[in-house]
């Protein structure tokens, strides 16, 4: 199964299963959200899944070489990790740790990020 169908499995799981978890895009690509807050992506560029995770999870997980920083444009997002498709295998074990990560936000940081990311524009 190529990656971005293995991706789509698994949201779909997520989609039906999850209170709260919706369809989205982020910065172009196709994208999960938990509450309003993004979760996950698929980086149709290399076939990498994205997850959000904390900024000290994020540095174990580059450091052990199990991930990529998630670096559009040149610009590193500190909680924001890639994971190759190499390690498909490992694809559902993260994304429910980001669900279980961006789940426990308070939904009002959610909203308030994207009012204040609006006002830029």
């Amino acid at each position: 199964m190529d990656p971005e169908n293995r991706f789509w499995d698994l949201a779909e799981e997520f989609l039906l299963t999850r209170v709260g978890v919706t369809r989205s895009t982020m910065m172009g690509f196709p994208c999960l959200r938990v509450n309003g807050g993004f979760f996950a992506s698929f980086d149709r560029t290399n076939d990498h899944l994205v997850v959000k995770l904390p900024a000290e999870r994020v540095i174990e997980l580059v450091t052990a070489g199990a991930a990529l920083p998630f670096a559009p444009a040149g610009r590193t997002f500190r909680e924001w990790a890639e994971i190759p498709p190499l390690d498909e295998e490992r694809w559902p074990e993260l994304l429910e740790e980001a669900l279980t990560f961006v789940g426990s936000i308070d939904p009002t940081r959610h909203r308030a990020r994207a009012s204040r990311a609006s006002r830029r524009l």
